[in-house]
């Protein structure tokens, strides 16, 4: 099962983030109003939550007010996101608590929701053909959630397995 840690916006902030622009460019995948969220934690392949669920139902999570925006960005070649900033301290409460579960963090937490992918023979300037994005948001986090992911070939699908309250 692979799992992953993350904060959900909330149902506003979705609204807006759909009623951006998304033109049909071939070579190029836009991401779903389901598949929205900021990973705090990727843990790969595991047996089940249990063990993860298990270290987050006793970690003290911190409240968190999460800022999008509030200009797209193209990290790489193939990837289009939003920076999403103010969850430093509860992705570092979550990596820490996690850091004997799972795979081990790949890198520093850089805090995005992404909107678009590039097919991976898509020319690199492909995402540069997109009209600039602008949204600014902000959200108070009032949880994180344990989340599985299952792959295919219209993206990933993400189910939340478990939910913890932040603040507590």
């Amino acid at each position: 099962m692979r799992l992953f840690v993350a904060v959900w916006p909330p149902a506003d902030v979705v609204a807006q983030l759909a009623a951006l622009p998304r033109p049909e460019i071939d070579g190029v995948r836009w991401t779903t109003p389901d598949q929205w969220h900021v990973t705090l934690r990727f843990l790969g392949e595991l047996g089940g939550p249990e063990e993860l669920s298990s270290v987050l139902r006793g970690t003290a999570l911190p409240r968190a007010s999460a800022v999008l925006g509030p200009v797209a960005e193209a990290p790489s070649p193939t990837l289009l996101w939003f920076p999403v900033s103010g969850l430093d301290a509860l992705a570092a409460a979550v990596i820490g608590a996690t850091g004997g579960v799972g795979r081990p963090a790949e890198r520093e937490f850089r805090g995005h929701l992404t909107l678009a992918r590039a097919r991976p023979r898509a020319p690199r300037s492909l995402l540069r053909r997109l009209p600039r994005l602008e949204l600014a948001a902000r959200w108070e986090v009032g949880e994180v959630t344990v989340v599985r992911s299952t792959t295919g070939g219209a993206g990933s699908r993400y189910d939340v397995v478990e939910r913890f309250p932040t603040g507590a």
